[in-house]
């Protein structure tokens, strides 16, 4: 995983087979996975004006099949480098073929149930077949409605099926100079749905698609991952970031986010040099904290507060507002410990703390999840600055593992 929406990907799943349902999950195989097994199964999709055949890996794990497709556009994107490349070459900048990848992923998903005889479960086996729910996250899964009506309910398959689309973060909409209209292969009866203008010239001036319209104009329903970023979205312009009054005539749903109770638990923390629960975390805790204190080259004391921060380096989580800050109370008695990667500008900002505050603050520009789980458990305070917070992971986090969290009063935060 790299990020929240893998988190849910991880966490949700598993949650719902808990539950009695027969669930897979569909993504590229975007590294070589060493316990995903070769399906030997091939299916030819149309990709622009080419035919590419995509086979499908498959691992079962906590009652859940999870699928990934294998096709060069994906692999060869991250060989090796899986981490912050996913949709593009740096934060910020999107692969020019990504309208390509993502279209070869819906059209994958949609084929999955039907193809693949899978027979991990002792409760299901054999395809999923027709009669299924297709839960569809985020702009890159928003032709996944288009294709389902199309190229399968026009032919009579899928009758029963519906679509779900989930907006974990309206900020990133794929949006696409409206040329690109044919890039998917839809009738043009879907122009209204994806045709969109703004006021800004990337990717190009003017009229443009907008992926994620698409989706909320033609799946089934529409829900978000709390019910506060739900009624933000609705608001006005700036909070729905122009897709409100869509929106809107759609409807929505807030569902607040669960996390992954078996990853995230003090009392079997594999990353913990101390196990705790309710009953013993006032005397874990500051075990914990030494041991982060050591881990990352501060000075060892239980009785300095130790604020954390964990989340991409970018606006949205609000790391110019907090790199601006710390010098208001660094002279305090307070360290802090900053984790994540993003914008390389800021990543050069907190890297930089440990020369300027060697014995306050500390910042690792990388993935690394022990440290987060390190942070989570033995930092005094979590901060989360968020400008916009859709719904939010690190706080659910935090309040597992017994630390107060200070966060801004927007979105799933409240």
């Amino acid at each position: 995983k790299t990020g929240g929406l893998g988190d849910v990907l991880g966490g949700l799943p598993p949650a719902l087979a808990a539950r009695g349902h027969r669930v897979m999950t569909v993504c590229p195989r975007y590294d070589q996975y060493k316990d995903a097994w070769d399906t030997c199964v091939i299916v030819e999709l149309q990709v622009g004006d080419r035919i590419e055949p995509v086979r499908f890996f498959h691992s079962y794990k906590r009652g859940v099949d999870r699928v990934f497709v294998d096709h060069p556009m994906f692999l060869e994107k991250v060989w090796g480098k899986t981490g912050s490349m996913l949709y593009g070459p740096k934060a910020g900048k999107d692969y020019k073929d990504n309208q390509l990848r993502f279209s070869l992923l819906c059209q994958a998903a949609l084929e999955a149930p039907r193809v693949l005889n899978l027979n991990s479960s002792k409760y299901f086996s054999g395809p999923y077949g027709e009669d299924v729910v297709f839960v569809a996250n985020d702009w890159h899964t928003a032709l996944l409605p288009c294709y389902l009506k199309t190229m399968y309910q026009s032919r009579g398959i899928y009758m029963n099926a519906k679509v779900a689309f989930c907006i974990h973060n309206i900020a990133y909409q794929g949006r696409f100079a409206f040329s690109d209209f044919s890039l998917p292969n839809l009738p043009d009866e879907y122009k209204g749905s994806f045709d969109f203008i703004d006021g800004y010239d990337k990717p190009v001036k003017g009229r443009k698609i907008n992926w994620m319209k698409a989706g909320i104009r033609e799946a089934d329903r529409v829900f978000t991952v709390s019910p506060n970023y739900a009624k933000e979205l609705v608001s006005c312009v700036s909070k729905g970031v122009e897709l409100d009054n869509h929106i809107r005539d759609c409807g929505i749903t807030g569902i607040c986010n669960g996390m992954d109770t078996q990853e995230w638990n003090p009392a079997t923390d594999k990353y913990l040099a101390v196990k705790y629960d309710i009953t013993t975390v006032m005397q874990a805790k500051p075990l914990l904290k030494e041991a982060l204190q050591a881990a990352v080259g501060l000075p060892v004391d239980r009785n300095i507060p130790l604020i954390g921060f964990i989340g991409r380096l970018e606006e949205q989580k609000g790391s110019d507002i907090l790199y601006a800050a710390i010098s208001k109370f660094i002279s305090m008695d307070v360290q802090i410990l900053i984790l994540g990667t993003g914008k390389k500008k800021f990543e050069q900002q907190i890297e930089q703390l440990e020369v300027m505050y060697p014995d306050k603050a500390r910042g690792v520009a990388k993935f690394n999840v022990p440290l987060a789980h390190m942070i989570t458990a033995g930092a005094d305070f979590m901060l989360i600055p968020s400008r916009f917070e859709p719904c939010g992971l690190i706080q659910l986090h935090a309040m597992r593992y017994g630390t107060p969290c200070i966060c801004a009063s927007t979105g799933g935060l409240v």
